[in-house]
């Protein structure tokens, strides 16, 4: 039995020493263990079992039992495959006839992805039971042939050495989460919070001319030179909402980023990534926008690239729920309208990008870095083309609204008409480009195309109170007075709280009672 064990912890101890195995789980009682590699050609799992067989049916249910432990594992591990080594180790064979359980590898899984490959070592046949297992996983095996040199002692001693090179391993880990302890997420945290608060006291957080002149990302401004609303809104937030749910994120994941990556590393990673989600947003929404999501979607990039380096450790402990989570919030973006997904995309792919670049503590990997940086240039430097150069030039209906706008505001209304009429002849445009169609052709006295543009909006949008009273000045100037009379009260019917409705409701029904 003395013999047995020693083996046992021998096996464990070659497997961490020269296999560069790691104890994922042991029992109470120290007679089983599972241990993981991540190196390629050799078993992903190891499962050994100190235990005296009677019968071959015992081994087969627990070679079934530890197969589907093994497929669940390879399911956590969002393992494509997996390949596992089951060792008994006991004193004796089975009774009866068992040679024929362990031939094939026992497959499962939908698509028996996972294989468990069982091998039997006995005091019978050790020597063949211990080679197997050594060109399994290609480590060199030696143990004392004279059993009666081994005692208990010199097997507690053993398994101590054992015990405490897996201690030093899962603290090496552990310190892998203990490189800094977090500072700059408390000061993002509250930068944020008192940018919110400055936000409310000036228009409203919620409010386009408010969020725009604090720095929210808008894409004329920044062709116009406005550079600096690249990094502005990552501080700002639009409704308490939105600053509620990225104040949480951010408070778990930047932390978690602080104590991995330490201070330094954690801010260039959060504010790069900032700017990442603020540039894809510029280049492929035209949408104004503004929040923390594209930084804190580069703290998930940078918790991708600390999974690449450390595959095992990283789904051990968060892998699975990373993962889940960015999977959930892209397809929560790609399906509820409003939300910036361009950024948030860019924000994670800056986020690993910087950490490419940047490597964690300790590492210095200057090859992957210069690939990381050359990746990372060559990516912005077509982006700022894209954006700078190619998207002025396109035909995007929200991005000519957004031009025609701007023209709009400057009494550039020919250009501003030329602009949106050019897109109502190209495609299918909205009720509010219609509706800004409709201004230009108001201050241009095309009045009658106003009014058939501002019926589209306002049967499009009947809540639109501006477009309804926009529709009465236009009847107003045809002379068709009853229709304007009744464009006036959809319009205060829509916002009774409007007095230029009401006095124009006034106004007209004063004129309709002097030509009757």
């Amino acid at each position: 039995m003395f013999k047995q064990d020693f083996t046992y912890w021998k096996m464990i101890h070659s497997l961490l020493v020269n296999g560069d195995y790691r104890i994922l789980q042991i029992s109470q009682s120290n007679n089983e263990i599972w241990l993981e590699s991540t190196q390629k050609n050799k078993p992903r799992i190891i499962r050994l079992l100190r235990y005296d067989l009677d019968w071959s049916n015992w081994m087969q249910r627990d070679m079934e039992i530890t197969a589907a432990k093994v497929e669940k594992l390879r399911q956590k591990l969002f393992l494509r495959k997996i390949e596992a080594l089951n060792i008994y180790i006991s004193t004796y064979s089975p009774v009866d006839d068992w040679h024929f359980r362990v031939e094939n590898p026992l497959q499962t899984g939908k698509k028996q992805q996972t294989s468990l490959q069982s091998i039997v070592i006995t005091s019978e046949d050790e020597e063949q039971g211990l080679a197997l297992f050594a060109e399994k996983v290609q480590i060199l095996l030696e143990i004392e042939d004279d059993g009666s040199l081994i005692d208990e002692a010199k097997i507690e001693i053993l398994k101590r050495e054992t015990i405490t090179i897996a201690n030093q391993r899962a603290k090496a880990d552990q310190k892998l989460f203990q490189n800094g302890k977090p500072f700059f997420t408390y000061l993002l945290i509250a930068i944020q919070v008192i940018m919110f608060g400055i936000l409310e006291l000036n228009g409203g957080s919620t409010s386009t001319n408010t969020l725009i002149k604090y720095g929210a990302k808008e894409n004329l401004l920044i062709l116009d030179g406005e550079w600096w609303r690249f990094f502005s809104p990552m501080f700002l937030h639009i409704g308490f909402f939105h600053l509620l749910m990225n104040t949480v994120a951010l408070y778990y994941l930047g932390t978690a980023i602080e104590r991995i990556f330490g201070k330094p590393r954690f801010l260039l990673i959060y504010i790069f990534a900032g700017f990442s989600g603020s540039l894809a947003s510029f280049v492929f929404s035209p949408a104004l926008s503004a929040g923390a999501s594209g930084a804190i979607f580069g703290c998930f990039g940078a918790l991708l690239f600390f999974g690449m380096t450390y595959p095992s450790l990283f789904f051990r402990t968060m892998g699975a729920n990373v993962i889940g989570v960015i999977i959930f919030n892209l397809i929560f973006g790609f399906v509820v309208p409003g939300i910036d997904n361009a950024g948030h995309i860019g924000g994670l792919i800056g986020g690993f990008l910087a950490t490419s670049i940047i490597q964690l503590p300790n590492h210095q990997q200057y090859v992957k870095r210069a690939v990381g940086l050359i990746v990372t240039v060559t990516l912005l430097l077509s982006m700022f083309y894209i954006g700078y150069e190619i998207q002025p030039q396109s035909n995007n209906p929200q991005f000519v609204l957004k031009k025609a706008q701007k023209e709009v505001e400057a009494n550039n209304f020919e250009e501003a008409y030329q602009l949106l009429h050019n897109i109502v002849d190209e495609g299918e445009p909205s009720a509010e480009l219609y509706f800004y169609l409709s201004v230009a052709e108001i201050k241009l006295g095309k009045f009658e195309q106003a009014k058939e543009h501002l019926i589209i909006v306002t049967n499009e949008e009947p809540t639109l109170s501006e477009a309804h009273y926009n529709l009465a000045l236009v009847y107003i100037q045809l002379q068709d007075y009853k229709s304007a009379k009744e464009s006036a009260e959809n319009a205060a019917s829509a916002n009774p709280d409007n007095e230029s409705y009401k006095k124009l409701i006034k106004e007209l029904e004063e004129v309709i009672g002097s030509t009757d």
